[in-house]
């Protein structure tokens, strides 16, 4: 838009107003702007940047300065003129009249001398003469274009942006020349020279003529008479002593005392966070002149002071005896020593740090002594000896009476708790991988899985009664009209092995590796050794019935357990225990163990906690009620754990390792579902040998007294009470 000047001999405006205006006008138009294509702006601006090479020498020039002597924005022009300030003085006296610029302030910003705050909010920046609006340049760049922006455009740096108009302005040589001259606190006129001689009109010497020619005041020679007044009444009062006269200060030296601890309410000490200086330590006999003869060193003492590193001497110096004071010499390390203790002082980060005092003792949860859990087994009472080789796997009577072991060396052995002393032996012909007897007191029956088949012995042991209501419940089975196919075959034993006390023989097709009972008594499970086929079983004695209870195996199964009082059974897998309802035949919770591999599990007898032992040396504590990970991994034993046990009546379970340990632990379960179980280590029994890198191999608790049973490699079976 071109516009026209107020004077008509004038054709175009100057280049500045017309660079800027035209800008202004085509960045922010309405609708006649929006339509124009990308090339045709760049064509005009490169346009207008020939236009203002070529109008850098006009005529017209010498206006725009007159412009700007009156305030304008429009400074930066007249740095850019390169001409000689002669020929614009020509120029001056030639044009001064051609064009009438009294009501052309500035054309570019046409709102006036005020705050250009008001027109933040506004899209315009003033009116034309037309009383069209002045749009300001379009601002919609965000932080990426001003980024790229900045990388790719070479005059970026020297670029800045009008306050007034919102356009961006390129700086000249001799502005940005100004603006560094500012900076470094130069004047901004390069003629001028900050250091001419001064005129010294007023001189503190005693001139003959005077400065004026002003003659005196009347006023100088006549007294005052407020002043007359003003002294009466300060004579007065210092009569009657209510002005008391200055005393005049007493020159007293001031000392600062080195070793003075430092007064907490002068100005450093009342500051927040300051921490005194530590002081020098007081020099002793050993800094004397003259010390006594026990401070000064020997030869041979002498000698090792000098052989010793700097930092490891007591002293660092040597005590010497002079005759006097003036003949002690120079100390040649006083200036580096003041100088190492003013960088100690002046380097030394000395801010008070807010620590936490806490009691370590207070970091570690409150536990209660071991004597305070009273009773647990703490010392070994009895060996059960008798075993040729390592015994795998024992079990106890409910009634608490008679133990049972099976051993490698193929024999079961029956003892009598008390006395030790081993009341029947029954050959097997290979080795025992597991025994269990049964929980029911009132069924005599053993349950032994040797190789691939499980036996179900009789003992005769204990109440003879007892002993033939057994024979006479198994004997009682009636065989069903039609023939089942089942998983394994229920053989009846052969007078011979009758005479042994072998009842009834299931022969499995997979070699057994744990059998376990059913709290009824009447059911129990046996787990095989075949990875990716079926490896567990539930058989029912009584109907001499078995099921595999798996259509799919979940994984690589280790050991099995029947749930206490719910119909659960919990399958442990390599790194996981599966708990399923047998009632619905559903999967009910899946345990992550955080073990490489589980050797043993344990339930407690309440129901709602499980206990698992690993290979890798942990003891895993699983509450149900909280979450499907470990309450508490426990990492007490150094090797494998083989087997873990629950107290049936005490807070006590244990747990045996290849380490030839067994560590009996406290482990209270509330009733308050808020309130989480205690665990407390309470002791670590020792007794079994290691024998072939394995320890003690199988555990289990008496039914009514706090003892404790192990067997291990060494061939033994041993009480601790």
């Amino acid at each position: 838009m071109e516009q026209p000047s107020p004077s008509g001999g004038s054709e175009e405006l100057s280049e500045s107003e017309e660079s800027v205006y035209s800008g202004l006008e085509d960045s922010g138009s309405d609708s006649e702007s929006s339509g124009n294509d990308p090339e045709e702006e760049e064509e005009e601006e490169e346009g207008e940047e020939e236009e203002e090479e070529e109008a850098s020498g006009s005529p017209s020039a010498p206006q725009t300065q007159f412009s700007q002597v009156k305030g304008a924005p429009a400074k930066r022009k007249a740095l850019e003129d390169d001409s000689p300030l002669e020929g614009q003085q020509d120029l001056l006296a030639r044009d001064e009249y051609e064009q009438d610029s009294s009501d052309e302030e500035d054309i570019r910003n046409t709102v006036g001398n005020i705050p250009m705050e008001w027109y933040q909010d506004f899209p315009h920046v003033g009116y034309d003469l037309d009383g069209r609006r002045i749009f300001k340049p379009l601002r919609s760049k965000d932080e990426l274009d001003l980024f790229l922006e900045k990388m790719e455009n070479p005059e970026y740096w020297r670029t800045v942006q009008d306050p007034q108009t919102g356009a961006d302005v390129r700086l000249s040589e001799e502005q940005l020349e100004l603006v560094r001259r500012l900076q470094r606190g130069h004047f901004g006129d390069v003629n001028f020279n900050p250091y001419e001689p001064a005129v010294d009109f007023f001189s503190h010497e005693v001139r003959i003529h005077p400065v004026t020619n002003r003659p005196a005041d009347k006023r100088s020679f006549i007294p005052s008479l407020v002043e007359k007044e003003k002294v009466s009444k300060l004579v007065h009062a210092i009569k009657m002593g209510w002005i008391q006269p200055r005393k005049p200060k007493e020159n007293v030296p001031t000392f600062y005392d080195l070793w003075a601890q430092e007064d907490p309410n002068s100005i450093l000490g009342r500051h927040k966070m300051h921490v005194p200086a530590p002081k020098i330590p007081l020099p002793g006999h050993a800094e004397s002149y003259n010390p006594p003869p026990e401070f000064l060193l020997s030869p041979e003492e002498e000698l090792s002071w000098e052989q010793q590193e700097p930092s490891e001497r007591r002293l660092n110096f040597l005590p010497r005896r002079f005759p006097s004071l003036r003949a002690v010499p120079a100390y040649p390390r006083f200036i580096h020593e003041r100088f190492e203790r003013c960088l100690d002082l002046y380097l030394c980060p000395r801010q008070r740090k807010m620590r936490v005092n806490v009691d370590p003792e207070d970091l570690i949860p409150k536990l209660p002594k071991p004597r305070d859990l009273q009773p647990f087994p703490t010392t070994q009472a009895l060996i059960y000896r008798g075993h040729s080789s390592l015994v795998r796997t024992l079990s106890v009577s409910p009634s608490g009476q008679w133990l049972v072991s099976g051993s490698d060396d193929g024999t079961l052995r029956f003892w009598e708790v008390i006395s030790a002393r081993c009341l029947r032996t029954v050959p097997v012909g290979s080795a025992v991988k597991s025994v269990a007897w049964n929980p029911n007191p009132n069924i005599c029956l053993v349950a032994a899985a040797v190789e691939e088949q499980v036996l179900l012995l009789n003992p005769g042991l204990g109440d003879r009664l007892l002993v033939a209501g057994t024979d006479q419940l198994l004997d009682s089975w009636e065989a069903p009209q039609e023939q089942r196919v089942q998983p394994v075959q229920w053989i009846p034993a052969s007078p011979e092995e009758r005479a042994k006390g072998i009842r009834l023989r299931v022969q499995h097709d997979k070699p057994v590796t744990q059998v376990t009972w059913h709290a009824k008594g009447d059911y129990w499970a046996s787990v095989l050794r075949n990875p990716g086929g079926r490896q567990v079983l539930i058989h029912q004695s009584s109907r001499r019935w078995s099921q595999d209870p798996f259509r799919k195996s979940p994984g690589m199964i280790q050991c099995v357990q029947f749930h206490p009082i719910r119909p659960y059974f919990l399958v442990a897998s390599q790194r996981s225990v599966r708990i399923y309802n047998l009632l619905r035949q559903e999967l009910t919770k899946k345990l992550q163990s955080n073990c490489q591999w589980i050797s043993s599990m344990a339930v407690h007898p309440g129901g709602d906690n499980v206990i698992c032992g690993s290979y890798d040396s942990k003891l895993a504590w699983f509450d149900l009620d909280l979450s499907t990970r470990p309450y508490r991994l426990l990492r007490h034993h150094r090797r494998a754990l083989r087997a873990v046990s629950f107290h049936r009546r005490y807070p006590l379970f244990a747990s045996a390792s290849d380490d030839g340990t067994v560590i009996v632990c406290h482990g209270m379960v509330y009733n308050d579902l808020l309130q989480n179980a205690l665990l407390v280590p309470l002791k670590v029994l020792k007794g079994h040998v290691p024998t072939l890198d394995l320890g003690v191999l199988d555990v289990a608790f008496h039914p009514q007294q706090p003892w404790l049973f192990s067997s291990g490699a060494d061939g033994t079976v041993r009480l601790y009470t």
